[in-house]
């Protein structure tokens, strides 16, 4: 247990006994507890495998590479359809971890080989993304735009389009792409 990371386990509120029998599950499978995200993650020789984290209708225990899992119980989660490499097991109370526990196990182990084998989930790239028309004149009518955002990287460029692609309204998408035009033309993502 890493003592950096008990504050996570007292403030998890109404999930508090489900995250700290993750918890245990999770360290009785040598993996190295720090906190990432403002999360406890769990690591295989500097390599992510799982994450415990809280939502309001439920707590999760995040696989990484969860894509690449036999799953042979059939209790991943994507979280999204954008989702390329993550997979969840999702909890509403302790029997059900309880219950799974054999198998979360399994899994962990799993995802430790999978890590020991270098195996990478392949990602979509930026390009195969469809770009919201609304986006495409912006870019046509401005140089310096599509410069600045086909210099950012891969996935700051996919977290706009989908972004951008999300809003239902072509209004709502020409908002959305003049409210980011500075941060794309500094080069920053999304979320910077």
């Amino acid at each position: 247990m890493n003592p950096k990371v008990n504050w996570y386990f007292t403030k998890a509120g109404q999930w508090q006994k489900e995250t700290e029998k993750l918890r245990k599950i999770v360290l009785g499978c040598d993996l190295i507890e720090e906190l990432k995200w403002g999360s406890p993650c769990y690591t295989f020789q500097k390599g992510n495998i799982v994450l415990i984290h809280v939502f309001k209708e439920y707590c999760a225990l995040l696989f990484f590479k969860g894509a690449l899992l036999k799953d042979k119980k059939g209790i991943l989660i994507q979280q999204t359809e954008n989702v390329q490499a993550a997979r969840q097991v999702r909890f509403t109370n302790v029997q059900e971890i309880v219950k799974l526990e054999k198998t979360l196990k399994a899994y962990i182990y799993e995802a430790v080989e999978v890590e020991e084998a270098g195996l990478k989930v392949p990602l979509k790239k930026a390009s195969e993304y469809a770009i919201p028309k609304e986006f495409q004149n912006e870019l046509k009518k401005n140089s310096a735009l599509k410069k600045a955002f086909y210099a950012l990287t891969p996935g700051r460029q996919r977290g706009y389009l989908l972004y951008f692609s999300a809003a239902k309204q072509s209004k709502t998408r020409e908002s959305r792409i003049e409210k980011y035009r500075k941060h794309i033309l500094s080069g920053k993502g999304l979320e910077d």
